[in-house]
């Protein structure tokens, strides 16, 4: 093989390992998208839906089902969260409320974001929120201290075989996400 067919030989490889790698970046960008539906479809790995109505749902006195709660704040965000209740149980079709909280420990306004998970995951696409922080940004400023509802009501249509389950919240600092989206400083 001459210098130049070598080269050649070269130069091609390295255009198929840059597409490669241009492919391996698509794919990965449109992964959470993907997986977002996945979970949509399925009701796996427990995301809840957005914000629902509360209609006139007929109470299933007969059944109870035992919630749990937990709470989870990631490493370098400075507040205190949790729930003021650890655990209720609840009839499927009632409305029910539960108060969480959070306190800002730090000397600047925070901004912070919960994501929710549902276990078992199944589950999920039966919670129902009529009302909840994690829809929403929580700020707070130095030292502050809020009491934060949420408002639920579990599906009737629940199955049977489901008579416990978990919802959790992991809470992150986003202070430096937005304040780079709206162009804020410190």
């Amino acid at each position: 093989m001459s210098e130049q067919d070598l080269q050649q030989a070269n130069k091609l490889l390295v255009k198929k390992l840059l597409a490669v790698v241009a492919g391996m970046f698509v794919f990965v960008y449109a992964l959470i998208p993907l997986y977002d539906v996945f979970c949509d479809i399925t009701g796996l790995n427990g995301k809840t839906r957005g914000k629902a109505l509360y209609e006139s749902v007929s109470v299933d006195d007969q059944r109870e089902i035992t919630i749990e709660f937990m709470t989870n704040v990631n490493r370098g965000m400075p507040w205190e969260f949790g729930s003021k209740t650890a655990k209720v149980k609840v009839h499927p079709g009632e409305l029910n409320e539960v108060i969480f909280y959070a306190k800002n420990r730090s000397g600047e306004e925070t901004i912070g974001q919960t994501v929710p998970s549902v276990s078992p995951g199944q589950a999920a696409l039966y919670l129902n929120k009529t009302e909840c922080f994690c829809f929403d940004k929580q700020v707070l400023q130095a030292g502050e201290y809020v009491d934060m509802p949420m408002k639920f009501y579990i599906d009737p249509d629940l199955p049977e075989e489901i008579t416990h389950l978990t919802l959790s919240y992991k809470l992150y600092n986003i202070t430096e996400a937005v304040n780079s989206a709206t162009g804020a400083t410190k």
